[in-house]
């Protein structure tokens, strides 16, 4: 299977990530009370800066997940963890969707390719709210090293975060081993 990953297009992909990120499952996203308008204009600011990015995963023309990166040497959450140069942080969220029942461990394997081949890449940083059960039992289940648990305050979050830690040669062989095993029953981030 081909999972295509492409930049977001804030106009058009507005109502889709709208759909998902008002979701119960997705209050960690902060984002369940925006509107339409304000996801656009949410993802136009990210595509606006230069240490931000966001794409979709899309299998079968059918966006299937969303996966944000930061540089933690500009992002403020970089100052909530002994920074290392090359780390790349990530979000991620993978759609609620019928379609796509057994593509999961693909859309995470395409993630993981995706950001470690992204220029200077040499860790990937997580730091799901620790509240987020589903989140921390799949990047256990990545093989994810635990950092700091703290209390992360920033400009537009507030959360107990949990920050876990992938080397890039480890993700780039988490995402060829995903490419082969199903994700357990009920794996799923977001």
């Amino acid at each position: 299977m081909t999972v295509l990953v492409r930049p977001v297009d804030p106009a058009a992909d507005a109502p889709l990530l709208h759909s998902w990120v008002t979701q119960p499952r997705a209050v960690f996203w902060g984002m369940t009370d925006h509107s339409p308008e304000d996801v656009g204009l949410v993802y136009a600011w990210i595509q606006d800066q230069a240490h931000l990015a966001a794409y979709l995963l899309v299998v079968d023309d059918v966006p299937l997940g969303l996966v944000q990166t930061y540089d933690p040497e500009v992002d403020e959450i970089g100052e909530w963890y002994d920074r290392a140069p090359g780390d790349v942080g990530v979000h991620l969220l993978l759609a609620d969707d019928p379609h796509r029942a057994g593509r999961t461990a693909d859309l995470i394997a395409a993630a993981l390719d995706r950001v470690a081949h992204l220029p200077g890449c040499r860790r990937i940083v997580f730091e799901p709210d620790a509240r987020n059960a589903a989140s921390i039992a799949l990047l256990d289940q990545l093989g994810c090293t635990r950092g700091p648990l703290v209390d992360l305050r920033t400009s537009i979050s507030e959360k107990p975060a949990q920050f876990f830690f992938l080397d890039r040669e480890r993700a780039l062989t988490t995402a060829r081993r995903s490419r082969r095993t199903p994700a357990p029953p009920g794996a799923r981030a977001g």
